[in-house]
């Protein structure tokens, strides 16, 4: 199920500004978050990409895109009624088709020669699965991620069967539901910003929208355990780091990992060491 189509959620009101900033990339070209996910979309070899944004913002979004931009449908969702409401506003793009969702305030670093996302599309295209990119969080951070239940699959690496997902457990939830054997005491998986999505997930979304009051928002979490009651539903720890740009600091913490992997690692820990020293 190896999609074609990428989507990028970016409409939320607090966090839209995040993919426009200016931030140095691994290489030291500076860039926009919005264009470095795009970089890793096409260098995936996907086809085609749409970034879901707020009223507006057209404009602004075109040009964070860089030489991109050509190449990107920007999809402007009416009204601020929830993540689920954001993606299905990019049904008429996705069509019939499965797709990967991205979440525009996410920066990724992989630790192998594949990135991030040829990591979880190598294992779509041999799975006919619903796939969630994870990582191992500390109980601290549950409240910023959404959380899964589940099992490893015996001979495989990193993979999991999913059985349940909570959208920011707390950490007695967690530990009393979301316990997966084989991680250290006090860590989860949680998502990673990036998922493969079926074409019936739009359907589901739709349905449940469908039924919703004029304003109520919409979720992906229900979507999410509907798709893991009625199917194979998997996830995937990625070998790489995820960057929540939306947290204090989380910009910050993006450029110095960025730059420390890049070709510029001495001239940056000597900035560090500089800064370090005049602060004494």
């Amino acid at each position: 199920m190896k999609p074609a189509k990428a989507l990028i959620t970016s409409a939320n009101p607090a966090d839209k500004h995040l993919p426009l900033q200016t931030i140095v990339d691994a290489k030291g070209e500076t860039k926009t978050p919005l264009q470095i996910l795009l970089d890793e979309i096409f260098a995936a070899g996907l086809e085609s990409a749409a970034v879901v944004i707020a009223p507006g913002e057209t404009e602004s979004y075109r040009e964070a895109a860089g030489p991109h931009a050509d190449k990107v449908e920007f999809i402007v969702q009416s009204e601020p009624r929830g993540y689920g409401h954001a993606i299905v506003s990019a049904r008429d793009f996705t069509g019939g088709d499965p797709f990967l969702l991205l979440v525009g305030d996410h920066l990724f670093r992989s630790y192998t020669e594949k990135n991030c996302l040829e990591q979880i599309l190598e294992v779509a295209e041999k799975e006919e699965a619903t796939i969630s990119g994870v990582q191992p969080t500390r109980e601290s951070h549950l409240n910023l991620y959404g959380t899964v239940s589940a099992s490893l699959i015996p001979g495989s690496k990193g993979l999991f069967d999913v059985s349940k997902i909570v959208e920011k457990p707390t950490p007695t939830l967690a530990e009393q539901e979301l316990f997966v054997p084989g991680l250290r005491a006090g860590r989860y998986l949680c998502f990673f910003g990036m998922h493969v999505l079926p074409a019936r997930a739009m359907d589901l979304l739709s349905d449940q929208l469908a039924s919703l009051s004029p304003g109520e928002s919409l979720g992906l979490t229900a979507t999410l355990n509907h798709l893991a009651n009625s199917g194979k539903y998997l996830a995937l720890q990625i070998n790489g780091k995820r960057f929540n740009l939306g947290r204090r600091y989380g910009i910050l913490r993006a450029q110095l990992d960025l730059s420390l992997a890049g070709p510029h690692r001495d001239e940056v820990m000597a900035m560090i060491i500089e800064t370090l020293a005049s602060e004494g």
